[in-house]
């Protein structure tokens, strides 16, 4: 069987996916905003463990075409280890044809790009890295731990080395207050990086606006749906880069949008315009979830 720590998320894209958890939690764990592994240690299963489970997965479901290994940032693993298990995942799995992984923007600095290739080589197809912001003081309330800038550079390792990143974005951060700048700085972050794919979230509290309030600002409030939508447009309207895959399809979302930029910008923009003018469109809140 495969063993579970509660919770467990994965990205909208791999709902498919075999997910493994080779790791526990995450690394860093200190953003503000972030409550999934709160009440989790971070730790790297031992190999067994996950040796096990893929045993399991080869008898009972051995068509698994794509593999998720979670938990926060199982990128944090020794890179020795890491091409272990996906060496293992090829060679007992034989439909295998993707591997991806959550990672953390501290990840690459104990990550050189030879490292990286070997991971490339080994089967790691793409990594799923949260940006969060690309404004600063937005990064530094949610305590990310970089800058837009630091992060911007050290995604210059998994980009030499080949890897495909899909970035991720969280609109609502900074609440209501110079979404504007939010969002061009964002657009401007990855525009740097140029991943391959690039998500927004919506921001969610399950505890409620108190802590964002205690850590950033008395005043913060939620955005409001229109407010949402405004950020996303300031955010997809700054975006210059090309070929970049662009969705909006996690369920926290208010409006799901997907287009290629700068192919499909115009019509992603006339979709937020059509919603703004009429917020009919709009998912209810029932439907909205993390």
């Amino acid at each position: 069987m495969i063993y579970y720590e509660e919770p467990v998320i994965r990205p909208p894209a791999e709902a498919d996916s075999l997910i493994l958890q080779a790791t526990i939690g995450c690394s860093h764990n200190k953003c503000t905003f972030c409550i999934t592994y709160k009440q989790k240690k971070f730790r790297v299963r031992p190999f067994e463990h996950i040796k096990h489970e893929i045993d399991w997965a080869a008898k009972e479901i051995p068509h698994v075409r794509k593999v998720f290994l979670g938990d926060g940032d199982a990128l944090a693993i020794p890179t020795d280890d890491l091409v272990q298990i996906l060496e293992y995942l090829y060679t007992t799995l034989p439909a295998l044809k993707k591997v991806a992984v959550y990672a953390s923007p501290g990840n690459f600095e104990n990550k050189s790009v030879p490292e990286l290739q070997r991971l490339k080589a080994a089967g790691l197809s793409l990594l799923y890295i949260g940006f969060e912001s690309g404004d600063d003081d937005t990064l530094l309330r949610i305590k990310k731990g970089f800058t837009a800038n630091e992060m911007a550079t050290l995604m210059e390792k998994p980009n030499e080395a080949g890897l495909k990143i899909s970035a991720t974005v969280i609109l609502g951060l900074g609440g209501p207050s110079d979404m504007q700048r939010r969002g061009e700085n964002t657009a401007k972050l990855i525009d740097k990086v140029s991943p391959r794919f690039a998500s927004a979230l919506t921001l969610m509290l399950p505890l409620g606006k108190k802590p964002y309030q205690k850590h950033w600002d008395p005043n913060w409030r939620m955005l409001t749906p229109r407010e949402s939508l405004q950020e996303l447009r300031f955010l997809v309207n700054a975006v210059q880069g090309n070929k970049i895959i662009f969705r909006s399809n996690h369920a926290s979302n208010y409006l799901p949008i997907e287009g290629t930029f700068q192919k499909g910008k115009a019509k992603m923009l006339d979709q937020i315009d059509a919603a703004l003018n009429d917020q009919r469109a709009l998912r209810p809140e029932f439907l909205r979830g993390l």
